[in-house]
């Protein structure tokens, strides 16, 4: 029996050594095949879902053809879009499986067998939003922070073991492994799927939606997905498809280079204060121009992890070389990664292309080798300067808020005003760029050698996305630097940058709380202040 076909598409194809059904978008029927080679990436990737799940109850052939062709869908139409998998945190994720828990008791009240309630698209369940730096600057802190973690969630954590097993189609990786969105871009993502449908393998973009907004990180290797609440992910669990309307894709014209010293991150804070500007709210944003092939993977995957901070639905960089050497890098089956390239040069899916090639709804370029180092701050990821304005800019905060106060009569403040008083090396955001990693342990590494030290009042954590971080950074040999200078490991999971920065020290907080100290915290995270 062949899978389901009912525009007419379905073509098996030898892809990558081995026999696989292909949707092809270019056997569509009735339509102007010289406007569909001009559709955007993201768009093409829908299109394919809905070729693929058609379902003449909920969607026409009209629409099919509209969407291929660009041309305007009417604001009550919507797109069904069928996600190949759910991505979970702990957070959001454990309502969602209380919910279908809730489901089978209400079953076998009914007398129905529960255990036909199950996740349909497969769900992965990461446990990182539970961690708190109560320990810090000790060989023990990450030991002691687990224990703590484990203490505090152990009701949660049982249901989660029973989760585990009772639910098909549902995976949990335990506390202490990393944050959702770097184990999704490091492990989880294929990019392309080959999976048996009606008894044969059907090749086809991997796509997600995730319980938590930067569930777009992954949109740096290639995969669209995006952020949604729990009712809807939910009833994508269930079979039923993400509503969309028409997507609105705007195109970032990427040029030039990166100039010697600036990062990722610099660049990111750049094209959320740019796209700020601009207006991008619920649409899709698609990278593409000579810049993008300048970029690696993990410095796509900054860019796209800030998608909600520039309001963006999506941030998507095209499937091209770069995502062929990360996947090789991170240790992806040869085979599969093949079947990557070989799949999107024949959709029609590969490579970046230059400005005129495809058509989006508006363009915006940026010029990389404009970029200069950026923070951004104190309230919001827009508020961007250049990090040669951030003692000017930081003053004209603190005074904006106060006159800044002697730091008390006899001079013998913990913390004076203005003090930084959590330094966080924290979120996914940062912690999956091997770069700027590397940089912050070599930095580490000079300061030490030049006989600086972190004040005493300050509360130092290193808290990375995964456990390859430090895993690189000890065959380095920059972890050794980052603990000494007090930036020890506290955790693997989603710590300062989501709150659970932990109280500080006693003393500093008494200092703080009895003469009203207007203090700060810099951290490597995202919008999360």
């Amino acid at each position: 029996m062949n899978p389901a076909d009912p525009l007419g598409v379905l073509e098996s194809v030898f892809l990558a050594g081995e026999d696989s059904c292909v949707y092809r978008l270019d056997r569509l029927s009735g339509i102007d095949h010289s406007k569909l080679a001009r559709r955007p990436r993201t768009v093409r990737i829908l299109l394919e879902n809905l070729v693929r799940r058609f379902d003449p109850a909920r969607v026409s052939p009209e629409t099919v053809h509209a969407l291929a062709e660009g041309r305007d869908i009417p604001p009550t139409v919507e797109i069904p879009f069928y996600p190949a998998r759910v991505l979970l945190q702990d957070f959001t994720g454990i309502p969602t499986l209380v919910d279908l828990s809730t489901l089978r008791n209400d079953a076998a009240e009914r007398g129905l067998d529960p255990k036909r309630i199950n996740p349909i698209v497969p769900v992965d369940l990461i446990v990182d939003h539970s961690v708190q730096v109560d320990s810090f600057g000790t060989p023990r802190s990450l030991t002691i922070n687990l224990d703590h973690e484990y203490e505090r969630n152990g009701e949660r954590y049982r249901f989660l073991r029973w989760a585990r097993d009772a639910f098909s189609n549902t995976r949990i990786v335990p506390p202490g492994n990393g944050i959702c969105h770097q184990v999704n871009l490091e492990y989880l993502a294929s990019v392309v799927q080959r999976q048996e449908i009606s008894g044969n393998p059907v090749a086809f973009p991997d796509t997600l939606i995730g319980t938590d907004s930067h569930t777009t990180m992954v949109n740096g290797v290639s995969v669209l997905g995006w952020g949604v609440g729990g009712i809807e992910a939910e009833a994508v669990m269930l079979g039923e498809p993400y509503f969309l309307a028409d997507p609105i894709v705007v195109g970032v014209e990427l040029i030039g280079s990166m100039p010697e010293g600036t990062t990722a991150m610099d660049l990111t804070l750049t094209i959320t204060r740019r796209l700020r500007e601009r207006g991008v709210v619920d649409q899709f944003v698609e990278f593409f121009g000579p810049g993008v092939s300048r970029l690696a993977v993990p410095d796509r995957a900054t860019i796209s992890n800030m998608c909600p901070e520039y309001g963006a639905t999506a941030a998507f960089f095209p499937i091209d070389e770069a995502t062929i050497a990360y996947l090789h890098g991170t240790g992806r089956d040869a085979k599969a990664v093949a079947r990557v390239e070989a799949y999107a040069k024949l959709q029609e899916l590969w490579g970046t292309k230059l400005r005129g090639e495809l058509e989006f709804d508006d363009v915006l370029t940026i010029d990389l080798g404009t970029i200069v180092p950026t923070i951004s701050g104190p309230g919001n990821p827009q508020e961007s300067m250049a990090l040669s304005d951030a003692p000017a800019g930081f003053a004209r905060s603190l005074a904006t808020y106060r006159k800044i106060k002697p730091a008390v009569p006899n001079g013998t403040a913990v913390a004076p005003d203005g003090s930084i008083v959590i330094a966080a090396i924290t979120s996914c955001t940062n912690t999956s760029n091997p770069s700027v990693m590397f940089g912050a342990g070599l930095i580490a590494q000079r300061a030490l050698a030049l006989g600086l030290r972190v004040p005493p009042y300050v509360k130092t954590s290193l808290a990375p996305g995964s456990k390859v971080v430090t895993d690189y950074l000890q065959r380095a040999g920059l972890l050794q630097p980052l603990t000494e200078l007090g930036f020890g490991l506290v955790g693997f999971g989603c710590t300062t940058c989501i709150g659970n920065s932990g109280p500080l020290p006693p003393d500093v907080a008494k200092d703080v709380a009895e003469h009203d100290r207007y203090v700060a915290a810099v951290l490597s995270g995202n919008r999360n202040f």
